[in-house]
């Protein structure tokens, strides 16, 4: 079996379940370390060439991370594709298990079981707060309706205050986040790199979480360490 990985998270997912049939991935797919596969470009405009010369049985995609008429044009020249869009956690957990089967893997590996675990083992929070979650500055991005990470936030006690926004990531000025009056900023490392020292100093008077972007947005191995350190990062804002 010949797979090429057009999603960072599952890149690592199967790198860590099937290193043998991961052939090709993107210049983003930086886990697990040391990944020493042939790179296809960006994960939103791939060298659709490299990929069909690597002779995929699968190529692994997702809605949100890549665009519809790369998909297609796989399809039309006859190069089987599996397509994510988790907006849950357990719709995550539930795409990785449709992963593992397509990869003809009978036992479920153990970051999966431990992702399983770790999730299903978290108390419910005693405590929520509101926050704005941004993505990215200049313009200021943040997160919206129905995805993946915000979900994973709600599970861990914070509200998104964009929650109930019709587009799943919103544009808002920074006067218009301002006006949200959040208890809490969440600031990943990821898409855009968040610090101490770019970003919290928008927000003065509200605490600023920094937390991993990888454990917040990514869907594979990374979800078994995710509760546990996303809750100790926002639990201590600066």
């Amino acid at each position: 079996m010949r797979v090429v990985s057009l999603v960072p998270s599952l890149t690592e997912a199967v790198a860590l379940t099937r290193p043998e049939v991961l052939v090709g991935a993107t210049d983003w797919c930086t886990h697990p370390a040391g990944l020493d596969v042939a790179r296809v470009g960006g994960s939103k405009y791939p060298d659709l060439d490299r990929v069909r010369a690597l002779r995929p049985d699968l190529v692994l995609l997702n809605e949100e991370e890549n665009r519809r008429a790369d998909a297609d044009a796989l399809v039309a020249a006859g190069v089987p594709v599996l397509v994510t869009f988790p907006r849950t956690v357990p719709e995550a957990l539930a795409e990785l298990a449709r992963l593992v089967d397509a990869l003809g893997t009978t036992a479920e590996p153990d970051w999966l079981v431990a992702a399983r675990r770790a999730w299903a083992t978290r108390p419910e929070p005693e405590t929520l707060r509101r926050a704005v979650v941004p993505v990215w500055r200049r313009p200021w991005v943040v997160l919206g309706s129905a995805t993946f990470a915000g979900d994973v936030l709600r599970r861990l006690g914070v509200v998104n205050a964009y929650a109930e926004h019709p587009e799943r990531y919103p544009r808002p000025t920074l006067h218009e986040l301002r006006e949200r009056r959040p208890e809490l900023v969440v600031l990943p490392d990821e898409p855009y790199r968040f610090t101490a020292d770019d970003g919290p100093e928008c927000f003065p008077g509200v605490p600023s979480a920094l937390v991993s972007g990888r454990h917040l947005t990514w869907y594979g191995p990374s979800l078994a360490e995710a509760p546990a350190l996303l809750a100790a990062q926002l639990a201590q804002p600066g």
